[in-house]
């Protein structure tokens, strides 16, 4: 009997413990509560193998200090994981700037690329990262770019090349999360877009996230991108095509996948814009079916596996905190994913 698939690796995102929290909604909730939640999973024998991490604070600091990242990876390594992926905190409010801004505000989002370049550089150098990339986004909102979408693209694609000068420099790739709060990457063609005009595949790519997708073909946002018709009622055929169009057009580029569930709704909480709504894997209003639906992104057109990420995480941002603090939460999660790897992953 062939033995089962261990690529791509299971890893968990931590910063659903900040996303939508803090004093204008729930506390957030600490990174040890975090790892130590995901370290408790376990569905038949298999446990999550690694965590996704936030770049910002109260969780892993944007200026963190190799000490701070020594004490990090050696809690890390206590509970047997490793980590991946690393957000950039891009954003205004934690130090960064637009990237379709002034030219100060664009240096300081990559100057916060940087930063997460070395925290990902250090870890490396720790041995408790073997894998992943830095996560950004445009750090700007929808009408904004809308004012003038040729001009700010041309910007948002300028400031991209230069965080990819910075992000080559160290040997890491940039994966641009398609979601439809951010300018410039809320339709499915206009992610594309920006990525065709940054023109640096070998080094930035796309950060797929199920949820979020899920929304470029109904064109939230972007009705200019939808691609279901108007009077779509979730017949599957018509939504496996849906997703065959999009999958197509964007899986060349895609270098991070996060494996999520939506009820089609959106979503905002505490400072977060409204974005595709996570929901629990077997929630009865989810329109995914999460192993079926994964594979649009995991194979190619070949049918066979991509391999063109090592690790996939679950990101269910917003979820209420009683929800978060349950193991049972973190079990049904990590069976999703084990469903998802069993169905197109790999053995290596």
């Amino acid at each position: 009997m062939a033995a089962a698939n261990n690529y791509p690796k299971l890893h968990n995102a931590m910063w659903p413990g900040l996303v939508g929290k803090g004093s204008d909604s729930e506390p957030a909730i600490s990174l040890d509560t975090m790892i130590a939640l995901t370290a408790a999973a376990e569905v038949d024998g298999q446990k999550f193998e690694g965590i996704d991490i936030f770049a910002a604070d109260p969780h892993t600091s944007i200026d963190a200090t190799k000490d701070d990242l020594k004490a990090l990876a050696a809690k890390v390594q206590a509970h047997n994981l490793v980590i991946g992926s690393i957000v950039a905190p891009v954003w205004p409010p934690v130090g960064g700037g637009s990237a379709m801004g002034t030219a100060d505000e664009r240096a300081l989002f990559v100057n916060n690329v940087r930063k997460a370049c070395v925290i990902g550089a250090t870890l490396r150098d720790l041995g408790v990262r073997h894998y992943g990339v830095i996560r950004i986004d445009t750090a700007t909102g929808v009408d904004a770019w809308a004012a003038d979408p040729v001009v700010n693209t041309k910007l948002m694609a300028q400031t991209f090349r230069e965080a990819c000068d910075v992000a080559a420099g160290f040997g890491e790739r940039l994966a641009a999360e398609g979601e439809i709060c951010w300018g410039g990457m809320h339709g499915w063609k206009h992610m594309l877009n920006l990525l065709e005009q940054t023109d640096r595949p070998k080094v930035i790519g796309f950060q797929a996230d199920m949820a979020h997708t899920l929304l470029y073909t109904q064109g939230y946002n972007a009705p200019e991108n939808r691609i279901v018709k108007p009077d779509f009622a979730w017949d599957r055929a018509d939504l496996d095509a849906a997703l065959k169009t999009m999958t197509d057009a964007l899986r060349p580029w895609t270098i991070d996948f996060h494996v999520a569930q939506n009820d089609a709704t959106v979503k905002g909480m505490g400072s977060h814009d409204k974005t595709g709504r996570h929901c629990m894997p077997d929630d009865p209003n989810g329109k995914l079916n999460i192993a079926h639906d994964a594979g649009f992104w995991l194979r190619g057109a070949d049918g066979k596996p991509t391999r063109a990420f090592q690790h996939m995480c679950w990101d269910g941002c917003m979820f209420p905190n009683d929800t978060m603090m349950l193991s049972d939460t973190w079990n049904k999660i990590l069976g999703a994913m084990i469903a998802v790897r069993n169905a197109h992953g790999w053995h290596a």
